[in-house]
């Protein structure tokens, strides 16, 4: 029986140890974090998840879609605030029955953790970082002094990956890397529940207060409760680095987001206990090391979370992954020469995607050409089955590569903004015409 040891216990570690343990593979997953299960899980660092179409595809697959989605809050559109208090909908298509859904992503790793270990063949060892991996050997040496070798090691242990340094200083030829970081950083604020236990915004949105050169989002948590993220520069005019005091920090809040700072009573108290997260973009090839590991998820190509994309993407490596194991079985090295040549190209489109996304988020939704376009889009999906915006390419069609989808839905843009810059009512336009030219790209 072949042996896999996972090092990182987050999502995609855990939903790959029951794909693996699924098909009969011992698999030990190796974590540097304490159960956290039985800990509190700490706040500041999570950005709720977006769970869509890609993601929910892998978890079908071990049968916990409905689970997971039974938790969920379904979230049909970006609700855009004005400074002024007015809100405008931009829904994310104009097809019924896709959506997003908005997950804690402790909770979702915890399901995950609960579902692997109903299986014999799934070992987790927490409290065990991975401090040195000799890609020669396929060794891998742990914080406790112990040293584990299984057939092959796979790394989903985030954009610090140690398996991925051993790669890059010297354990693999030719090894490309690179790391963007974005000027913004990211601070998690939180709006409770109202009495009842009642949403004090619109619950099955997305919300967004874009302010040009920063923003604030809010997702819904099941329990009525909103996590709000500030995406601010960390240095500048209006930056983290300017918000240092609580009556300048609470201003700022006042000034900026009204609406949203009159139901956060805990703002000061939040702001200044969490901490402040980087946002960057980690790429890098080749993802194999002679058959002895594979880099998979954030630790092979870690995105920014502006298209909702980074575990949906991590989940949907899994789900390629498996498809090559039912392919050439434990060939290990055949398996990942293969999964590399379909996921770089892919992966690398939905990061350039992720990147783009935040400006268009930050600056582009408060854009009135950008919002003509958002209405053309729905009209488009609601009147026309085979039309699919960027937006719906990327986030509902599982069956769609993410590098077609970037490809064609960039096109696309570039030719709705250029109609309705020139458009004054897009209820006015002909849309079997406006199809005609999408369809002659």
């Amino acid at each position: 029986m072949s042996k896999v040891v996972i090092i990182g216990a987050g999502l995609a570690g855990s939903l790959l140890s029951i794909y693996l343990a699924k098909r009969g593979i011992t698999v030990d997953v190796y974590e540097a974090r304490a159960d956290m299960r039985l800990e509190e899980v700490a706040a500041g660092r999570s950005i709720n998840l977006a769970l869509s179409d890609r993601g929910i595809a892998a978890l079908r697959e071990i049968g916990m879609d409905d689970y997971m989605l039974a938790e969920a809050v379904p979230m049909q559109g970006r609700l855009i605030h004005t400074v002024s208090g007015e809100t405008k909908l931009l829904p994310y298509s104009g097809r019924q029955g896709e959506y997003i859904n908005s997950v804690s992503r402790s909770g979702l790793n915890i399901a995950l953790m609960n579902e692997a270990e109903k299986y014999s063949n799934v070992t987790f060892c927490f409290n065990e970082r991975c401090t040195y991996f000799d890609c020669r050997t396929g060794q891998a040496q742990f914080s406790s002094g112990s040293f584990v070798t299984g057939d092959t090691v796979i790394a989903t242990d985030g954009a610090g990956s140690t398996v991925r340094y051993a790669m890059m200083n010297g354990g693999v030829e030719r090894f490309d890397f690179s790391q963007k970081w974005l000027e913004h950083g990211y601070k998690e604020l939180h709006i409770p529940a109202g009495p009842g236990g009642g949403f004090q915004l619109e619950k099955n949105v997305l919300h967004i207060w874009p302010r040009n050169k920063f923003m604030m989002i809010a997702l819904p948590n099941f329990d009525g409760s909103f996590t709000c993220t500030l995406f601010f520069a960390h240095k500048g005019e209006n930056s983290f680095e300017k918000l240092q005091g609580q009556a300048t920090m609470l201003q700022f809040f006042e000034e900026n987001f009204p609406d949203a700072t009159a139901l956060m009573p805990t703002l000061a108290e939040d702001y200044f206990a969490n901490p402040t997260g980087n946002l960057g973009t980690v790429k890098c090839f080749p993802w194999n090391a002679d058959g002895k590991a594979l880099l998979l998820g954030d630790s092979a190509h870690a995105v920014v979370p502006f298209y909702g994309q980074g575990m949906n993407c991590a989940f949907e490596d899994v789900r390629v992954l498996d498809q090559l194991i039912d392919k050439h079985g434990t060939e290990w090295q055949t398996v990942y020469d293969e999964y590399g040549e379909l996921r770089k190209i892919n992966t690398d489109a939905i990061a350039d995607l992720a990147e783009e996304n935040f400006y268009e988020i930050r600056d582009a939704v408060a854009d009135p050409v950008f919002v003509k376009k958002r209405e053309l889009e729905t009209k488009l999906e609601q009147t026309f089955p085979d039309y699919f915006s960027k937006y719906s390419m990327v986030t509902f069609r599982e069956d769609l590569p993410y590098s077609v989808a970037k490809a064609r839905g960039n096109a696309q843009d570039a030719l709705l903004m250029t109609i309705c810059a020139k458009t004054e009512n897009v209820g006015e336009l002909d849309l079997a015409s406006v199809l005609a030219a999408v369809k002659d790209l």
